[in-house]
Order: structure tokens, then C-alpha cells, then sequence
């Protein structure tokens, strides 16, 4: 059931190489981006994570030189996996150490002192005074209206153009990757200045996203404004693991606010399945507008959330359902899942009929359908029980798992899948490893903003999912020996 050896061989080199074209975005202080039309020039701080290191101008690529809060988080948790699974050596500490102090330094951000100690607007040339915020959205800025609003500059200073704002799954993803780290690495801890300033960082999130759970925000692709299930299954998992901690840390008595919060809003969240289409719909209709459809984001939502079992998790019949539903949209839709050789799986996109740019495949839901299967893989050679229900019906027929099927030939059909996903990934990647956000669905040329972190850390997480239920399944075997394939 292993892989072919060219296979193996390629991820173990692209995972690494991922890791350092992702590690060259955090704390990139030898890059200066200039924005001329908005009078700026940029050097990146310390600790502060690119969601793109390549300066751009839409001209044709997208401008994405700052510091998103999401991506961010989604980056230093990629770079915890990848210290763990060794792709990457322990330079990743003093990266995290700068992440969490630069992290902590934006609690410090004033709009007012924006306003009132610098004339910005008189840098910003005539034709682009129309994409700057108004003063009194600036005036805002302060304390925790800083951790909902997207992103800041590089260099550490508040953001003044126009976004889709307020966002408010990136200081619950942070507030997890955080924890994770803490958890991973308790030698961090040893470091009293570390200690304290990733626990002021830990509850500064927490308390965030306890305020902010029951608002509507921006969601995921900072498209529509609503209650979205990845920012809300973020925020229940951030609200359920913190009050783990809170409880670790000898603060029991706010732990209780934040259990009740998760329950809550995993309640909501079941209230987003929709038994006649068969999938989790991304968003709760509102007076804001209809339930969005079919999108990969309650995919990744699950990934980045990480639940052991139940509902939301690779195990739920309803994500698995929810994943077969894009699989036969997309597999429909683009003209290189019609046209691909039968040892290859599918390349994902967002949504139905996507307008960004070529519209098409991303690797990181390509690469989060992969790490999906693998991510079941493990679960099910663990031991874990899979629902034999009418809802994953599809899904189990797609797979090829009966309903007799074993826990071992569950993973061993996960795996196949992942690994056809997997080699979609490697048709479409350069020789040179370069990953950007998107691959055209019809010719696969790359495509938007390019070296995207999170498309970097996506391949590191799918790569090291890959090895853990390789692991799993060898160690299974008697006489056989576990071993990393990446």
C-alpha cells in the first residue's frame, strides 16, 4: 500500500523546501516594500509573519506584504508541525519567540495617535485618497478593535487602506496555535520572559474572542459579512482549549464564560447542516444576506480545528458528506479534473463559479483534501469508529469502503486518496518547488500572489498528516518499523 517511491521521494524534498520559503516570511527584515501611491515604505519587524514576501501592485499579482492576522496564525502553527516532523531546523524557536512579542506589541496600536501625529494623507497621491479609511474608522483602532481589524502592516504599524473588516477568526486561530505551541514545546516555558508573554498573548486572545463570538464578521475569504462556520468552529475550539488552559493556570473561574461559549456556538454550527443539499453550508443566512453554499472553508475550518471526534471533525459524516459535495462540484467543474490521469484526485477550489482571479484550484484546499484522507487515516488505523450512515453514503462509496470494511482498510483507501491528491499537487508545481495561491482550472499554470505562506504551510501540515498515518499503519504491522516518508 506504500506509495511509489518517486512520490515519497518528492514530498520529502517539497516539505522541505516549503519550510524554508515559509520561514523567509516570518521576521523578513532584509525586504523593503514600497507603496508609492500610498506614500508608504515597509520593512517587516521582527515577529511579524508576510502572508506574501514578493512586493506587488496588482500589476497583475495581489498586494499581500502585510501581516494578516489569520494567515499569521496559520503560518506559526505550520512552523510548530514542521520543527516537530523535522523539516526544519530549531531557528523555528527564535522565529516563534519574535512572533509572540511582535504579536504583543500590536496591543499597543492607537488609531488616534495616527491621526494626530502624522499628515499620511498628504503622502497618498490624489487617485488612491479613495481607497483610504475614513478618520473616524481609524479612531477606533484601539485595544481589542485592533485584533478585528484583518491585518497591519509589516513594519508593525496600523493598516490605513480600505479591507473587509471587522475579521474575527484570526485571534481565535492564534489564541491556537499558541496553546499548541505551548503544549508541544513546555521547555518554552522555562524562559520566564517567554513564559509571561506568551500567556499575556494567550489571554489576550482568549478574552477577544469570548467578547466577539456572538458578532457577525467578515469571513474567511473577506468576502461576505455574517456567522461563518470557520471563524465560529475556530472560535468554539479556541474557547474550548483555553478554558483548558485558564483551568491549568489556576484561573478556573473564567473558564467557565468560555465553555458555555463553545457549547454555544458548536450548537450554532450544527444549525449550518442542511439535510436536503447534504452538506454544512459556510455561512448562517441573516439580514445580511442568504446561506452561502457548498465551500471549502468548512473543510479547512475542520483541519485547522483539529477535533479529536464528533461533530466538526474528519470523523463527522456530515464534513465527510460536506467533502464529497465539493469533490463532485469541482471534479465537474474544472477541465484538469475531467482530463486527469487515474492515479491522480482532484484539484479543489473554493466555490461554485469563483471570479478571484483564474477562479480556479488553491493549493491549500487542494493540499487540505489530502490532509483530510490522511488525517482520517490515522484516526481509523487508531482505533476510532466511523459512522455507517446514510449522510456519508457517498462519501464510503467514493472511497470504496464498504460496510464491512476494517479499520486498516479504512486508512489504507484514506491513504490511496490522500496520495492521489497528492501527486495532483506535484503534477502542478514546478520543478523549482515555488507554490502560489492558485493553479488555472483548465491549464494549471500558477496563478495569483506568489510564495504564498499559507500555501507553504499547508503542504507542511498535509506532508506531516501523511507521515503520522504512515506511521500508524507500519506500527500496526508486527515486526514492521515506524518511519517518516517526508
Amino acid at each position: 500500500m506504500s506509495a511509489p517511491p518517486q512520490l515519497d521521494g518528492w514530498i520529502a524534498a517539497q516539505a522541505r523546501f516549503a519550510a524554508a520559503r515559509m520561514l523567509e516570511a516570518i521576521s523578513a527584515t532584509h525586504l523593503v516594500m514600497e507603496r508609492p501611491a500610498f506614500g508608504q515604505r515597509i520593512i517587516p519587524r521582527p515577529g511579524s509573519v508576510l502572508a506574501s514576501p514578493v512586493p506587488a501592485h496588482y500589476d497583475p499579482d495581489p498586494d499581500y506584504f502585510f501581516h494578516w492576522f489569520r494567515d499569521a496564525a496559520i503560518v506559526i502553527d505550520a512552523l510548530r508541525v514542521a520543527l516537530e516532523a523535522g523539516f526544519i531546523d530549531r531557528s523555528a524557536i527564535t522565529r516563534f519567540r519574535d512572533f509572540v512579542q511582535f504579536s504583543r506589541s500590536l496591543h499597543d496600536l492607537d488609531g488616534r495617535e495616527l491621526l494626530g501625529h502624522s499628515d499620511f494623507r498628504a503622502k497618498v497621491q490624489p487617485a488612491f485618497l479613495q481607497y483610504v479609511r475614513p478618520d473616524t474608522e481609524i479612531a477606533a483602532l484601539s485595544g481589542q478593535a485592533v485584533q478585528a481589524d484583518v491585518r497591519v502592516n509589516a513594519d508593525g504599524t496600523l493598516d490605513f487602506i480600505r479591507w473587509s473588516r471587522p475579521q474575527t477568526d484570526g485571534p481565535a486561530l492564534r489564541c491556537v496555535a499558541l496553546l499548541r505551541w505551548w503544549r508541544q514545546f513546555p521547555e518554552l516555558r522555562e524562559d520566564s520572559t517567554l513564559r509571561s508573554g506568551l500567556s499575556e498573548a494567550i489571554l489576550a486572545d482568549l478574552a477577544f474572542t469570548l467578547s466577539r463570538v456572538n458578532e457577525p464578521a467578515s469571513d474567511v475569504w473577506e468576502e461576505q459579512s455574517g456567522y461563518h462556520y470557520h471563524t465560529q468552529l475556530l472560535q468554539a475550539e479556541a474557547l474550548t482549549r483555553g478554558a483548558e488552559w485558564l483551568e491549568e493556570t489556576g484561573h478556573s473561574a473564567r473558564a467557565r464564560p468560555s465553555r458555555l461559549a463553545a457549547q454555544e456556538t458548536l450548537a450554532r454550527l450544527d444549525g449550518l447542516w442542511d439535510d436536503t443539499a447534504g452538506f454544512y453550508r459556510s455561512r448562517a443566512p441573516t439580514a445580511l444576506g442568504p446561506a452561502r453554499d457548498l465551500d471549502i472553508a468548512v473543510v479547512l475550518a475542520t483541519l485547522h480545528a483539529e477535533r479529536a471526534g464528533g461533530r466538526h471533525s474528519v470523523l463527522d459524516p456530515r464534513t465527510q458528506a460536506t467533502l464529497t459535495m465539493l469533490e463532485e462540484l469541482f471534479e465537474a467543474q474544472y477541465a484538469i479534473n475531467r482530463d486527469r490521469p487515474r492515479d491522480r484526485g482532484l484539484a479543489m477550489g473554493r466555490y461554485a463559479n469563483d471570479s478571484y482571479y483564474s477562479g480556479g484550484a488553491w493549493y491549500l484546499a487542494t493540499l487540505g483534501a489530502a490532509e483530510f484522507y490522511f488525517s482520517l487515516a490515522t484516526a481509523a488505523r487508531r482505533g476510532a469508529h466511523i459512522d455507517l450512515v446514510q449522510t456519508n453514503a457517498r462519501f464510503r462509496e467514493r472511497l470504496g469502503a464498504g460496510e464491512a470494511a476494517t479499520g486498516a482498510e479504512w486508512a489504507r483507501l484514506a491513504i490511496e486518496r490522500g496520495d492521489a491528491i497528492m501527486r495532483t499537487v506535484q503534477a502542478f508545481t514546478p520543478a523549482s518547488g515555488e507554490l502560489s495561491e492558485q493553479f488555472d482550472q483548465s491549464t494549471g499554470a500558477q496563478t495569483s500572489a506568489k510564495h504564498l505562506s499559507w500555501s507553504y504551510a499547508a503542504f507542511i501540515t498535509a506532508a506531516a498528516r501523511r507521515a503520522a498515518a504512515l506511521r500508524s499503519t507500519r506500527a500496526a504491522v508486527p515486526g514492521a518499523m515506524p518511519a517518516d516518508t517526508a
